[in-house]
């Protein structure tokens, strides 16, 4: 965990920015260093690997939804690039 992303179990491919993140700003996370590729707000989500569209976003080790389009490590994670898989009644 750093001082500026909260990354919440070790399967999670995104972590959540508890400051603001700049592009180009470099996240010291344990075993490697995350650079962000653009704008993270607080309290929203920071790939922590490369994320093709269609896979699952991981976060507390579960899937929150998928990815709506690829999204570039350290790229910005939330509603406008997720889709979520909760209470839809046309998947099994």
């Amino acid at each position: 965990m750093s001082d500026k992303v909260v990354v919440l179990h070790p399967r999670d491919n995104v972590g959540t920015a508890v400051a603001d993140l700049a592009a180009g700003d470099v996240i010291e996370l344990p075993g490697h260093a995350l650079r962000v590729a653009e704008t993270v707000p607080f309290g929203h989500k920071v790939a922590l690997a490369a994320i093709t569209r269609g896979a699952p976003i991981l976060k507390y080790g579960e899937s929150i939804g998928v990815a709506t389009c690829d999204v570039p490590l350290g790229g910005c994670v939330h509603t406008h690039n997720v889709e979520s898989q909760r209470g839809r009644g046309d998947l099994q």
